[in-house]
């Protein structure tokens, strides 16, 4: 070997490491080139403001919200208790990338809650520990793999973290952070946007869905888009163009009352996305597109208003949890600030006194509470016309022990129903009496696919519905509402029940009412099968029950009593049976069936009356008349 070859190789090895970093250089100016070459004729930089932050928690609103909490004691303690729940925050390490079943998403939301936190209090305080703490979890996520595109909701909640805490801590940010951050968040959440708005990618379906995945999806890479619009302007405005043309499909679904199609748990998932993206939108470009003025959108605080009983838990049908109850939601804040829905702010206001738990959001749309003498007076009874239809009828506002009464109508393929059209839950005395079980384990086999059905608390079995013939109700039933009136007494709605058993029946109808006075509930069925065939009716409850006669149960709970009729048929007698179900399903541990249970019946109608209290009820005391008699 040559004494010389080792250095010619060297020089040769030398001269192509050279020519690979001149390329990367000569590669990385011209798409610097391009990107300026893009900004300069983008349309969104035009619009854009160019400072940080751009989401939501503009300078400008900054400076009010000082100002404001000069005078006002209630947003001084609320912005305390946040910039303290920040404090306790700084305790904790970034939360490394783990699925729970096929999902990212809790991650995500930690990443989001952390994000929001530290974003604000430094905003508020300046002080350079939540800064430092708002970049070593943006430093986490960003060094992610991915962000689980193919559950895409991951995704997007990780892009709103990502974007949000970006935007908000951007002055104490270094260059080579910027630039980290912002070529993650397109890597990881803005290009899996735009492979889906593109159609190509698998995960592209929820571009097109009317549900929650399309405001969170939209909302999310709204925020994530916007927050680096100004140094990837074709990114952010192609992302932008998608979202606005996308989310009128989801925004149509609080037509005409505010309503929300899959149950009051996801009102408040795609609601607050829903505030996230459209308030992205005007912080950063001046205005919403338009967005705001879809019609349902301004009256959607009546679903928390409305849908909450006096024990504070909501009506939670479709995958809703069993125990959910009216939390603080900041998108209340964000309805009362766009709508000047001073109900939905007053109501809101009330829930943050009872609970203490405000969120940065709360103070980022803080709206003053309301002078009570605006307000409008409350429903007693009210009908929601929507997707799903939903009557509630109360006793009394303001009183913990009032009588409260909810019923659905519409249909079974709406996203996350169960087969449950006709059911109903029922308040008085500070008690849930006929409870919804409400959602299962999600990471269940086949949850959201072939076996759905196979699961007690989402098929008809565990609702207040009638079985026919042993089976429930069509996965693609519907029921209509043929009649709602409220009066004095109290208010009564009839349902055509009849599609979701079209293969059995001839008609179904269910009638609700209210009487004496909103102190106790009549349901009543009617029935013309097409053959002869066993019918069950009943509900399920937490109550002990006894039946101290065939046709009268009395139900405790605590030491209050609800005794329940069988006004019709006379003949027929309550049974009572366990809602209990074994793993892996929920165990429904302490619930049972109150059931009505008919055989080999071709016309029949069942009555039932619910009075709260001690007092016994005789069958006479309700004397029914056909549901076509209603008024």
């Amino acid at each position: 070997m040559s004494p010389t070859t080792p250095t010619t190789n060297r020089d040769a090895m030398f001269e192509c490491t050279r020519r690979r970093w001149l390329g990367a250089q000569l590669s990385a100016l011209a798409a610097a080139f391009a990107r300026r070459v893009l900004a300069a004729d983008s349309p969104i930089l035009t619009r854009l403001r160019r400072r940080h932050p751009r989401i939501w928690l503009t300078p400008e609103r900054l400076q009010e919200l000082r100002s404001q909490a000069e005078r006002d004691s209630v947003l001084r303690q609320w912005i305390e208790r946040i910039v303290a729940d920040a404090e306790r925050g700084l305790r904790q390490s970034p939360p490394e990338y783990k699925l729970v079943g096929p999902r990212l998403l809790y991650v995500s939301r930690e990443y989001l809650r952390a994000l929001q936190a530290f974003g604000f209090a430094w905003q508020w305080t300046r002080e350079q520990r939540f800064a430092d703490a708002a970049r070593t979890f943006l430093r986490k996520c960003c060094s992610f793999s991915d962000w689980h595109p193919s559950h895409f909701l991951d995704t997007a909640e990780m892009a709103c973290a990502v974007g949000v805490g970006y935007d908000w801590v951007y002055d104490a940010l270094d260059d080579a952070d910027r630039s980290a951050f912002e070529t993650a968040l397109v890597r990881l959440g803005l290009q899996p946007g735009v492979e889906a708005y593109e159609g190509r990618a698998q995960w592209k379906w929820w571009v097109g869905v009317t549900h929650n995945w399309n405001q969170v999806c939209n909302g999310g890479m709204l925020v994530g888009a916007l927050a680096i619009a100004d140094v990837r302007p074709e990114v952010a405005q192609f992302i932008v163009r998608s979202a606005v043309a996308s989310l009128p499909r989801a925004l149509a679904s609080y037509e005409p009352d505010g309503a929300w199609g899959e149950g009051p748990g996801y009102w408040a998932y795609a609601t607050i996305y829903t505030a996230y993206g459209l308030d992205a939108l005007r912080t950063a470009l001046g205005d919403d597109q338009g967005l705001s003025r879809r019609q349902g959108l301004s009256r959607a605080s009546i679903v928390p208003r409305m849908l909450v009983g006096p024990t504070g838990l909501y009506f939670n049908y479709a995958d809703c949890g069993e125990r959910t109850s009216r939390g603080p939601l900041a998108s209340m804040f964000w309805l009362a600030r766009t709508f000047g829905d001073e109900a939905a702010a007053a109501d809101e206001h009330r829930v943050l006194h009872e609970t203490q738990r405000p969120a940065p959001m709360h103070a980022v749309w803080y709206v003053p509470p309301p002078d009570p003498s605006r307000l409008p007076a409350r429903p007693l009874d009210l009908l929601i016309a929507g997707d799903v239809p939903v009557m509630v009828s109360r006793g009394r506002w303001d009183d913990p022990e009032a009588l409260w009464v909810a019923i659905k109508a519409g249909h079974n393929t709406v996203n996350h129903a169960h087969l449950d059209l006709g059911t109903f839950v029922l308040d008085a005395l500070g008690q849930r009496w006929v409870v919804d079980l409400g959602s299962d384990d999600y990471n269940l086999p086949a949850y959201f696919g072939n076996k759905r059905w196979t699961y007690y608390r989402l098929n008809s079995e565990s609702h207040a519905v009638p079985l026919i013939a042993g089976r429930g109700q069509d996965p693609k039933g519907r029921a209509e509402v043929i009649g709602f009136l409220a009066g004095a007494d109290g208010a009564q709605v009839r349902l055509d029940l009849t599609h979701a058993y079209a293969d059995r029946a001839r008609r179904v109808w269910r009638g609700l009412a209210t009487i004496r006075g909103r102190a106790a509930v009549v349901v009543q069925d009617e029935f013309e099968l097409l053959a002869p065939a066993d019918l069950c009716w009943g509900f399920t409850t937490p109550a002990r029950i006894e039946l101290p006669e065939p046709r009268r149960a009395v139900l405790s709970l605590d030491s209050r009593r609800m005794t329940v009729g069988l006004i019709e048929p006379a003949n027929a007698t309550f049974e009572v049976h366990s809602a209990e179900r074994p793993p892996p399903e929920k165990t429904n541990r302490g619930m049972r069936r109150l059931e009505v249970r008919r055989r080999s019946v071709r016309g029949e109608r069942i009555v039932v009356l619910f009075v709260p209290g001690n007092r016994d009820t005789a069958p006479a005391e309700y004397q029914p008349i056909p549901l076509e008699r209603w008024r």
